[in-house]
Parts: C-alpha cells; sequence; structure tokens
C-alpha cells in the first residue's frame, strides 16, 4: 500500500512508470502507434545522472540533472535508451533542457569509451493547460537563409496526457490510467461507468498527477478497485465538497481549445501572443469573443474583445 503525503506529481508519475510493461505499452503507443517494438522483459534501468559543468564569468557551476526515467531496450536488435521526463508544467526552456541531457549521455558513453547509442526522449506533459512551449531548437532564433544548412537543430516529442489515443495502448492498466487522468481533467467519468478492475495505487498516482487527491477519499482497501465505483467516488466528491469549479475550469479549458481552432481556421495562424492572451482571458470574455467570432478578421479584432 502506497503512502500519499509525501508523494508530488512527478514521483507518482515516475513510479508508475518504473514499471517495465506500463513504460513499454505507454511508449509503444505513442511513438510507434501501437506496434509492439519494445518489449518490457527486454528493459534494463539506466543511471540517468549527469554532472553539468557551467562556466559562468570565472564562476563554475556544478549541476547536478536527473531525467525521470531512463531504461535501455532494443528495437530489432538494436539498443537504444528510452526516457520520460514529466512535466506538469509548461516549460519554455524544454528544448534545450532535453538537448544538454542527451548530448551529456553521449559525451558521457564516449569518455567511458562505450559505443554510442541512439536516444528517444518522451516529454509527458500532465498539466491543465494546452502546451505551448517551443518543440525545435530552430524556433528560438532566426536563421538567416544562408546558414540553415550549417545550424544544427534539435527537437522533442511532447506527450500530452490529455490527447492521448488511449485505443493505441495494449496494457490494460496502462490505458486505464491515461483514461483515469484524462477524465479527472475533464470532471467527466461517464466514460470510465464500466466494469473494470484498475489497480488502486494507479489511481491514487492519477489523483495526485491531476491534484484531485481529496475527490477519491475512503477507497476501498485491495490491490483492485472496481474503476466504475472509484470513478463515482470522483464524481461524488465533485458533487459533495461543491467543486463546480472543476467542471467550470474544464468546461472552461474546452473552451479555449474550441475558440484557438476556430481562429486558426479563420486567420490561417494565431501568433503565441494571441494564444497566451486567450490562455489568460476569463470566461466572460470568452463567451463574447465565441459570439464574435463570425465577424474576426485579424488579431487585433480578438484583442480588442478579450483585453
Amino acid at each position: 500500500m502506497i503512502t500519499v503525503n509525501n508523494l508530488t506529481p512527478d514521483s507518482a508519475c515516475r513510479t508508475f512508470f518504473n514499471n517495465d510493461i506500463y513504460f513499454s505499452a505507454f511508449c509503444n503507443a505513442v511513438l510507434f502507434n501501437g506496434r509492439q517494438l519494445i518489449s518490457a522483459q527486454n528493459l534494463i534501468h539506466y543511471e540517468n545522472d549527469s554532472a553539468v559543468i557551467i562556466n559562468d564569468t570565472k564562476k563554475v557551476e556544478d549541476k547536478k540533472r536527473r531525467r525521470d526515467i531512463i531504461v535501455r531496450g532494443d528495437i530489432h536488435g538494436i539498443y537504444c535508451l528510452f526516457g520520460i521526463e514529466h512535466q506538469s508544467t509548461i516549460d519554455q526552456e524544454m528544448v534545450i533542457r532535453c538537448g544538454n541531457y542527451e548530448m551529456m549521455e553521449y559525451l558521457k558513453q564516449i569518455k567511458k569509451g562505450e559505443k554510442v547509442i541512439p536516444q528517444v526522449m518522451i516529454v509527458f506533459y500532465t498539466g491543465d493547460r494546452k502546451w505551448n512551449a517551443l518543440l525545435r531548437l530552430s524556433d528560438y532564433f532566426e536563421i538567416p537563409e544562408e546558414l540553415k544548412e550549417y545550424v544544427n537543430d534539435w527537437k522533442i516529442k511532447v506527450v500530452d496526457v490529455k490527447e492521448i489515443n488511449t485505443s493505441k495502448i495494449k496494457d490494460e492498466q496502462t490505458r486505464y490510467f491515461i483514461e483515469a487522468i484524462q477524465a479527472m481533467y475533464k470532471g467527466n467519468f461517464e466514460g470510465l461507468h464500466r466494469k473494470i478492475k484498475m489497480n488502486r495505487d494507479n489511481l491514487i498516482y492519477a489523483a495526485i498527477i491531476t491534484r484531485s487527491l481529496d475527490l477519491i477519499k475512503d477507497l476501498p482497501e485491495g490491490d483492485e478497485i472496481d474503476m466504475c465505483e472509484g470513478m463515482e467516488r470522483m464524481a461524488e466528491g465533485f458533487r459533495n465538497e461543491g467543486r463546480k469549479e472543476g467542471l467550470m475550469e474544464g468546461e472552461k479549458r474546452e473552451k479555449k481549445m474550441t475558440l484557438l481552432s476556430q481562429l486558426k481556421v479563420k486567420l490561417g495562424n494565431v501568433s503565441n501572443q494571441l494564444e497566451q492572451a486567450i490562455q489568460n482571458s476569463s470566461m466572460e470574455k470568452l463567451n463574447t469573443l465565441t459570439l464574435a467570432i463570425f465577424d474576426i478578421t485579424s488579431e487585433e479584432d480578438v484583442l480588442k474583445i478579450i483585453n
């Protein structure tokens, strides 16, 4: 039985993915569209400390960096490193952080005289907002056309828990875990009201990640619980504790996503500034924008409404 007092979203996610079956099922779903290329039986947990020396105006700072989960596996007999870096908040430096992790690992392998093996890191984002940080190093700066072929690029794979197609996840417990997180964020548990058995600890991890632990009080003892019962307890928590704001936040997120999609269709593109403005808007402003959406012809029109 787990003790939840000291668990954070990071530690809950890390504990869940320390299970090789869950780790491989998740990676196969988000990297290979459900194809079973990574085998849980072949995974080896990997030492992932990286010492980073930064020389800044004669001041040397030794920073320890640790990726959440990194394992060694193989695809078709070729060894690879697979990592999961959990993010509960949006990090504008994520591309550079991931690039730093991976290059330090390659350098460590070379210094040890080992064969350099490829790495794939998944940024697993579980925040309630839509990920809006950059995904490629080249997006951080302007590159003169003449230099584009010479400037090295770097990209990251961000997986937003709210957008995962769970039908691609072959392991049941991993699928229930992701579906539980999605349901908790939406405040809509109807889709989970079916007779399935979920690992009790995994439901608790999902509640910790979504900061909804107070809504599943007094869970029944045992290794597994009926998902229907667990979700009903959560729905009851919303009702009994007056958590209408949770439902309103879910409605607000959906409205923001819908408006951004509509604006992208109407305007062809949406700047980061406008997207951030919409993310920070009140429900009242969003409703006003919804009514005026057909009259919008430019970003300036939108900003006049929501500012």
